[in-house]
């Protein structure tokens, strides 16, 4: 199985993700985005068609809730990801939200976002918990809304289309960086311990599952011991959330991908004292709040890379 390396890095904010999985590869696009370049135009329509692929969305950090300079209105910017979902051209199997769905993990919270995520012409929703999701009692609240028929504390597996979707839970147990625990980690040896080595395998996670910058609690100290199991793979895609910028790494066989947010921008790792909520002027905001369309055809070397904003 081969794979392509998609997003070098981007500081892109708002809007979802279009992952594609077809022929052992997964290719990347954003939602809504209309391709303008003459050497890309339709090369990642081109590709969620191909019959018998995998198409699905990934959006992440809606945070619910949230009041404060850096959005006013939240729920208006989740509400154009969840339109930009429906105006794909096309049905996802299905869309993941890889956590902090909400600010403060309130019931009224996890209502709203459950509600929204409801208009959202897709098959299947599947979450993972951010640890806004778990503010004060440990995601009890949280697996009530949206845990039915998970394990553990709120992690599972499925597979579609020949392909290994595992979501893990690794905002917990913080005290800096996320933690998956023994519990979890024997979950996915015994999970994986039957598949082929050439089935591709998608990990979701809201913290990443690598140390992409520790200082801010962005990694998770027990990764290693997933990753380990993982490697006999040949291909494997780990998405997660939490940093609010798209950021891609490649690690032999393992490529890691950082999904964009819905909410807030966050700084560049290093580039602020702490990752608060960027407080930008409003006309910044709206043009950082946009899409970043992907094309890709078969046999390309390259991506065609078009950044847009929101309408």
């Amino acid at each position: 199985m081969s794979r392509r390396q998609l997003i070098r890095h981007a500081g892109w904010f708002g809007g979802a993700v279009v992952l594609t999985v077809a022929s052992g590869e997964v290719i990347s696009h954003i939602a809504g985005s209309r391709d303008t370049n003459a050497g890309a135009t339709g090369a990642a329509g081109a590709v969620a068609a191909e019959s018998g692929a995998l198409r699905f969305v990934q959006v992440s950090d809606s945070h619910i809730g949230f009041q404060g300079p850096a959005n006013t209105d939240v729920a208006g910017s989740f509400t154009k990801a969840v339109n930009q979902v429906n105006s794909l051209g096309f049905r996802p199997d299905f869309v993941m939200h890889s956590g902090d769905l909400t600010h403060l993990s309130t019931a009224g919270q996890f209502d709203q976002v459950k509600q929204m995520m409801a208009g959202m012409e897709t098959d299947r929703i599947f979450t993972v918990p951010g640890e806004h999701d778990s503010i004060g009692d440990a995601g009890r609240a949280y697996r009530q809304t949206f845990g039915m028929g998970t394990l553990g504390d709120g992690w599972y597996s499925f597979d579609t289309h020949g392909v290994h979707f595992i979501a893990l839970v690794n905002t917990l147990s913080l005290e800096k960086l996320g933690h998956l625990g023994n519990e979890q980690i024997d979950f996915v040896r015994k999970d994986i311990a039957g598949l082929s080595s050439d089935t591709p395998v998608v990990v979701f996670s809201h913290i990443p599952l690598f140390a992409m910058y520790p200082q801010w609690g962005w990694s998770t100290d027990d990764a290693l011991k997933v990753i380990a199991l993982l490697r006999r793979f040949s291909s494997v895609t780990c998405l997660n959330g939490h940093v609010h910028q798209l950021f891609t790494k490649t690690e032999g066989n393992i490529t890691f991908h950082s999904a964009t947010t819905t909410a807030y921008p966050l700084p560049k790792p290093g580039r602020a004292p702490a990752p608060a909520p960027l407080v930008v002027p409003a006309r910044q905001l709206r043009d950082a709040l946009g899409i970043r369309s992907v094309g890709y055809r078969q046999g390309d070397r390259e991506l065609a890379i078009k950044d847009q904003r929101l309408a």
